[in-house]
């Protein structure tokens, strides 16, 4: 018997009802397509609607246009592109640099606050010691030594503030979070509050009554200088101490493959843990590659394929299941009286359908045993092929240099010219062996000649060359279009501003997957110390009389 799947009694619909049938499908459609209009349009006023994967679009593409011939015959895409752009699209598009330009508003507006803050900061000690020489000079008293002291002590103070604050607060941002930093934002309204107070005291005590003693003013310019010292000690104890104790195991997993990572947080809020997260995974994880997952969709998707329903009286062709399938479904779900024998008949097929599909699903793993077995054959062979040709491609690289001291200083090439010169040679079996592990979408060209020019300059082995393309590395190694440009959306039940707790679960999401964290506490460890006598060690061997010596 073949493969296909036989059953009789098929027959299709009749002229009449086909015609209502579409009839009613064509009004069914217009007013699915006018819902999906609206639901899209409401999506996009509400958050990002989802888009499809980019890199497996580009892989499933590269994969169906490249050929054998990688280092001759290699094309240059343009930038024009066979794909148009819908009404969603463009709303989408202008939404993203919508909220582009308002990160960078925001960003610009917080750095504005921070230094005029800071310039508020730093010119109020110098402003309490020059206004009274503006103001009333002549009234002043003279200052002496111990006066002349303190101004030197408001110098150096200064001078290691303004060290001291720069190297904590004017660092270069490594993201863009959704809400503020609580305690930083505490930090500043503190230091306003306690400049405007110094500010009132010295308007009041020192500018209305014109106050004479200069060494006093000076003194009180110095308890300032004094005061916010402390506050920046405040400030290293709740930004940078604080969180280094660890307190929480998170763990990491993601949507896709289910790769997990495990680690130690301390007390951070949510928006700050996913931070680091985001951090530790561009350096922990592998490359996320979507053609690699792309093999068990099309897996299943062949078990409906592959069946096909017979008319046995032969007045109608065979047709796919899937297609018979969705045909039967809408016939099913029809409310017209005439349509009650299709309707029956659409039904046992359904069933017919779905217990042939259940009896072949019992043998797929036969399947899928020997496609995998296969598939492990194949990347082992090219493997080889590929280790055999890079080390004769680097023997080459020896000869010729053994050769090249020999020429005139003119002949010499460098190690670009030397990696372009043995490329050709090893381009093939890599091409064949990145397009059967689905990396060919990864490594371009143009990177594989710059990492060769790399491992001859530093004089690197051909296995120290193969490393980055026989194993997958972390994100961070691979070119910027694959992680740089990402944007993260977080999705959290809790505040995001919220610490971290005992059973906290959100979400990373990002275009082609998320990222999946739960918080543990690390759990309170209770020790106890059992002292053992070092003169309680002493042993006796005991020997038996039929013991062989």
């Amino acid at each position: 018997m073949d493969t296909e799947s036989t059953y009789s009694g098929y027959s299709y619909y009749s002229g009449r009802s086909r015609g209502s049938h579409r009839h009613g499908e064509r009004s069914r459609d217009r007013h699915k397509s006018r819902s999906k209009d609206s639901r899209s349009e409401k999506s996009v006023t509400i958050n990002t609607p989802p888009a499809e994967p980019l890199l497996g679009d580009t892989a499933v593409r590269g994969e169906q246009v490249q050929d054998d011939n990688w280092g001759e015959t290699t094309t240059a895409i343009t930038g024009t592109s066979e794909h148009s752009l819908s009404q969603e699209d463009i709303v989408r598009i202008t939404k993203d640099l919508e909220d582009s330009v308002g990160l960078d508003c925001r960003r610009y507006f917080t750095r504005t606050l921070a230094i005029i803050l800071g310039l508020l900061v730093f010119l109020t000690p110098l402003a309490f010691l020059v206004l009274p020489h503006i103001l009333w000079p002549d009234k002043l008293q003279s200052c002496g030594t111990a006066c002349e002291g303190l101004f030197i002590s408001v110098a150096f103070k200064l001078l290691i503030l303004l060290l001291a604050v720069w190297a904590l607060f004017f660092r270069p941002a490594r993201a863009g979070l959704p809400r503020v930093y609580v305690f930083r934002a505490l930090l500043a309204v503190l230091v306003l509050l306690f400049v405007i107070s110094y500010w009132l005291f010295y308007g009041v005590r020192i500018l209305d009554s014109q106050d004479e003693n200069y060494q006093g003013i000076v003194q009180y310019a110095v308890s300032l200088v004094d005061a916010l010292l402390f506050i920046h000690y405040l400030a290293i104890v709740l930004l940078e101490l604080r969180q280094l104790q660890p307190c929480y195991s998170v763990c990491v997993t993601r949507s896709t493959d289910g790769e997990t990572r495990h680690y130690n947080l301390g007390q951070l809020s949510i928006q700050r843990a996913a931070l680091a997260i985001i951090e530790h995974y561009y350096c922990d994880f592998p490359v996320h590659n979507p053609a690699l997952l792309s093999a068990s969709k099309s897996r299943a998707a062949k078990h409906l394929a592959g069946l096909k329903v017979y008319n046995v009286d032969g007045e109608f062709p065979a047709a796919p299941a899937e297609d018979i399938f969705k045909a039967n479904l809408k016939a099913y779900l029809l409310d017209s009286p005439g349509n009650n024998a299709a309707a029956g008949i659409a039904h046992s097929q359904s069933r017919a359908m779905i217990a042939a599909a259940a009896r072949r699903r019992d043998t797929s793993h036969n399947e899928l045993y020997y496609e995998e077995a296969e598939h492990e054959r194949r990347v082992r062979k090219r493997r080889a092929r590929l280790v055999v040709a890079v080390e004769e491609a680097f023997t080459h690289i020896k000869r010729m240099q053994e050769e090249e001291q020999k020429k005139a200083p003119g002949d010499v090439m460098d190690p670009r010219e030397a990696a372009q010169a043995i490329f050709p040679s090893m381009a093939r079996a890599l091409q064949k062996y990145l397009r059967t592990t689905k990396q060919q979408h990864c490594h371009s060209m143009e990177s594989i000649q710059q990492h060769l020019a790399f491992c001859i300059t530093n004089n690197m082995t051909p296995k120290a060359f193969l490393e980055s393309y026989l194993t997958p590395g972390p994100t961070v190694q691979y070119s910027r279009d694959f992680w740089r440009a990402r944007q993260w959306t977080l999705i959290s039940e809790a505040s995001v501003t919220s610490g971290l707790k005992d059973g906290t679960i959100f979400l990373l999401k990002c275009v082609d997957f998320s990222l999946v964290v739960t918080s543990k506490k690390i759990p309170y460890i209770q020790m106890s110390e059992e002292y053992i006598d070092p003169k309680s060690h002493k042993f006796v061997l005991r020997l038996q009389s039929e013991t062989s010596v």
